[in-house]
């Protein structure tokens, strides 16, 4: 049974990689602490706003000290667009505080250090970690891995934490940064949540969801 099941993950990877060659992260970023604001920006938004968004906010704030030292009100006006823009300014203006006080500007690598920034939970620092530097310490969990993993049976949980203990047991480690990735793709482009296009979904043949 384990080995099928196996055998499923691996074949639910192969297809996705055929279809979507090259995946990587949507968000915008030339630095790590880029990375990291972009991604606390994208919660509960889509990657095309929050581009949008750190298109001007990344010429207005060069480096960690600019956002260390960032005038709050300021900021929520720039990033006002993505909504929840408040919270997401004091986190993001505390995190490079921290940064600046304790990492000397730099961003930390691991996941212990990354979980203590504010705002900040496993999928952020998953994708900080891959993104920035390339280390696979988990698989980052977003609003499309929830769904479609769960429409493919590989967990049977809404919680995050959860859906990423069941799926780093089957996903094979060298393919963690890509999972997310690929899931993404298909989340965006076929497997909406709203109006999926299940005529032409590379899994059909293969998802326990698919009405045939």
């Amino acid at each position: 049974m384990k080995e099928s099941y196996e055998k499923y993950v691996f074949k639910i990877i192969e297809i996705l990689k055929g279809h979507y060659k090259d995946v990587k992260c949507a968000l915008n970023f030339s630095d790590p602490f880029e990375l990291l604001t972009a991604t606390i920006l994208s919660a509960q938004c889509t990657d095309e706003r929050v581009n949008n968004v750190t298109d001007r906010l990344f010429r207005r704030y060069r480096n960690v000290k600019d956002y260390a030292s960032a005038d709050v009100l300021e900021f929520e006006n720039y990033i006002r667009p993505v909504g929840f823009y408040r919270n997401k300014a004091k986190n993001i203006i505390r995190s490079a505080q921290l940064a600046m006080n304790k990492y000397n500007g730099s961003i930390p690598q691991t996941m212990e250090e990354l979980l203590e920034f504010p705002g900040v939970a496993r999928k952020t620092a998953n994708v900080v970690l891959s993104g920035a530097f390339g280390k696979s310490e988990g698989i980052a969990v977003d609003t499309h891995v929830i769904r479609i993993s769960n429409l493919l049976k590989l967990t049977e949980y809404n919680n995050p934490v959860k859906i990423e203990d069941d799926l780093i047991k089957v996903v094979p480690k060298e393919c963690w940064i890509n999972f997310s990735f690929l899931i993404q793709a298909l989340g965006r482009r076929i497997c909406k949540a709203r109006n999926p296009s299940h005529s032409i979904c590379p899994l059909s043949k293969l998802c326990p969801s698919f009405c045939r």
